[in-house]
């Protein structure tokens, strides 16, 4: 195996975790919707908690995509 198909393997190989952010985001939305369709008065407290959680679990795809391009170009 070539040095640059076993590059291109391990960055597509590192990109896997986006596949449980996706999952996990979809999660978050879907569990915020169900709270708040229940209890509209707590929207106020759970938008934090809901922005935070959306924040981290996004980076965690980021961090998966700098690995990959590091991976790829370094």
């Amino acid at each position: 195996m070539e040095i640059e198909s076993a590059r291109l393997l391990a960055a597509a190989l590192a990109l896997l975790p986006m596949l449980g952010v996706g999952i996990a985001l979809g999660m978050i939305f879907s569990s915020y919707n169900q709270a708040v369709g229940r209890n509209p008065s707590a929207a106020e407290i759970l938008d934090k908690k809901f922005f935070l959680t959306f924040a981290l679990t996004e980076a965690i795809a980021i961090f998966a995509l700098v690995i990959s391009f590091m991976i790829l170009f370094g």
